[in-house]
């Protein structure tokens, strides 16, 4: 499967409601490459997320997926009832019966070991989160979708989600499409970026992207220059829910030290938001 696209959207365009949300549009997707989309609110992002997942046709372009290809999805937001009684391990079995062992494993992969007969309305941002993410990877698929994958989530605990997600890249051989607005960190989590404004304005490493004249248009100069990458390491990491671990009160899965670029202004550590607010754009 190795340089096979995943998904390759050509020349893609859409207009809905009479407004062009998509102008010729293109993208490609293969494996074991991590693509970003950035762009302003508005710019098409998720309605292209929409377009290679095969929920949304093009009025022109076309779409080319690979036969057979396992999708996993992870939504920017679910709106569930707080008054359901719902566990972590029923949230992971919605739809297909998993052994114990299998969700037991996989919420080990994404760090929370411990919250499989935890009720869902009692996680913290950076939980739920990584609850969601372990349910979008429980059939190992081809290609990863993850719409705002750290929604509600503080910077330190963004780091580690995109480690994370690099890491289940790189031990699934899966592809990896994600939307986010964490300019300053994902740009270092990332392999190729796209930037989206109904068009695509610009594209490449992300090192090249930053440095785009259309990119600085989008996001101002001062956005770029915090996208500079230098490697900087810590003697702890963040639990989900947003406690400080040490030693070996870290969280499964996630590296003692790391390396990542973010802008350096904001290196607080701020605790996740409460649950009730994941679904907030």
């Amino acid at each position: 499967m190795i340089g096979t696209s995943l998904v390759e959207i050509r020349d893609g365009s859409l207009t809905l409601g009479g407004r062009r949300i998509l102008d010729g549009v293109s993208i490609d997707i293969r494996p074991g490459q991590i693509v970003t989309l950035v762009g302003p609110n508005g710019a098409g992002k998720s309605t292209l997320v929409k377009v290679a997942l095969g929920l949304q046709s093009l009025d022109r372009g076309e779409v080319r997926r690979l036969p057979n290809l396992r999708i996993g999805y992870q939504s920017q937001q679910i709106t569930l009832d707080q008054t359901l009684p719902l566990s972590v391990r029923r949230f992971l079995t919605l739809t297909h019966s998993q052994p114990v062992a299998l969700l037991q494993q996989t919420l080990a992969d994404v760090g929370v070991p411990h919250r499989l007969d935890t009720g869902i309305h009692t996680l913290s941002g950076g939980e739920w989160q990584r609850v969601m993410l372990a349910r979008a990877i429980l059939r190992h698929p081809d290609l990863l979708v993850l719409d705002e994958p750290t929604q509600n989530v503080d910077i330190m605990g963004s780091v580690e989600i995109y480690q994370i997600v690099a890491r289940l890249r790189d031990d699934i051989g899966c592809g990896v499409l994600m939307v986010s607005h964490d300019l300053n960190v994902v740009m270092a989590a990332t392999d190729q970026v796209y930037c989206l404004n109904g068009h695509i304005c610009c594209s490449g490493h992300p090192a090249d992207v930053s440095r785009d004249r259309e990119f600085q248009r989008l996001f101002g100069p001062t956005a770029a220059a915090t996208l500079a990458i230098y490697p900087h390491s810590h003697d702890h990491t963040h639990a989900p829910d947003g406690s400080v671990a040490h030693g070996h009160d870290q969280a499964d899965g996630l590296d003692h030290a790391h390396h990542h670029s973010h802008a350096h202004q904001d290196h607080g550590h701020h605790p996740d938001d409460a649950a009730d607010k994941r679904g907030r754009d």
